[in-house]
């Protein structure tokens, strides 16, 4: 067991395209999406001791750090599975806004599987083998894999794409929330698409993987509840677009929406327009690569990752 302080970056993500064809048997909804790791991130600091308790802290009051939190829970899962057990002082620096639809509590929660099982077990044990989407998150198994992927089922069923090209993005946060069941309750199961979710998957790819990215097929079928249950968050969308940007989209189930543009001086163009709107949070970040978020996960000196 390592017992010296770590630290682990945790990067957000967006969604290219989310389609929710309908509500499952089991109460889930059917998703066809392509998810993408962007720039934007937290950071974890993690220290194993041989006993004692699993403790959380955070600089966000507002972020739980009891047993509610998906990190503790992960930390958890991973002794009781092995029935081994170890302690634990993680302190989590929070920058990925909360119920922004960005993933921060899912990435935070794959970090901290990875991390600890790093430094506790020599990475040995497969967390992926370990891991119940329905425990975490759907949303957790991608940060397994990082870039951009395509996902169906819950959103836990990955298949990994190909890197597109660099985009350039700007996302926006402003002071509204919206949890992730309010806008699953919100979706009207009528209106919902009954068609194949294998051919809306490989249509909206095959625009994905063009090189040209304003062919892309921006969509999430969120937009349009949380559009009605948060005004403020469709004002940021046009925002977004007057500042410059080619193309924006709600960023997952949360109320961020990002903005693509077509180079870092445009982006930085679009930057001035927009902080100047009280009580929005804007972040200028970029995607993130298969092969960037590797290295990037590896920069602590452990080998969380490999490429295959």
């Amino acid at each position: 067991m390592i017992t010296t302080p770590a630290k682990f970056p945790s990067f957000a993500k967006i969604n290219w395209f989310l389609r929710i064809l309908g509500k499952r048997p089991d109460g889930y909804h059917e998703v066809v999406t392509v998810l993408q790791t962007i720039s934007l991130r937290d950071e974890l600091t993690i220290q194993l001791s041989e006993d004692g308790p699993i403790k959380l802290t955070c600089d966000d009051p507002t972020i739980p750090t009891d047993n509610s939190n998906l990190i503790i829970k992960a930390a958890h899962l991973l002794s009781e599975c092995r029935q081994d057990w170890f302690g634990a002082n993680i302190h989590l620096a929070k920058r990925i806004p909360a119920q922004g639809g960005l993933g921060g509590a899912s990435s935070n929660t794959a970090v901290a599987l990875l991390a600890i099982n790093q430094l506790w077990k020599g990475g040995y044990i497969s967390v992926e083998e370990l891991l119940d989407p329905s425990d975490l998150g759907a949303d957790v198994p991608f940060f397994f894999h990082g870039g951009r992927c395509a996902a169906t089922g819950i959103g836990a069923e990955l298949t990994s794409l190909p890197d597109g090209p660099k985009q350039y993005l700007i996302v926006v946060t402003p002071n509204a929330r919206v949890s992730t069941a309010h806008a699953y309750a919100s979706l009207n199961a009528a209106s919902l698409t009954t068609s194949n979710s294998d051919s809306i998957l490989s249509s909206s790819l095959a625009d994905l993987n063009s090189a040209d990215s304003r062919q892309w097929p921006l969509r999430n079928d969120f937009e349009r509840v949380i559009f009605e249950i948060e005004p403020e968050v469709e004002r940021v969308k046009n925002a977004l677009l007057d500042a410059g940007a080619w193309g924006a989209l709600l960023a997952g189930s949360g109320s961020s929406v990002f903005g693509v543009f077509d180079s870092d001086a445009a982006r930085d163009r679009g930057l001035e327009n927009l902080r100047c709107e009280a009580g929005w949070r804007v972040f200028p970040c970029e995607t993130v690569s298969r092969d960037e978020y590797v290295r990037a996960m590896n920069s602590s000196g452990f080998s969380l990752f490999t490429l295959s």
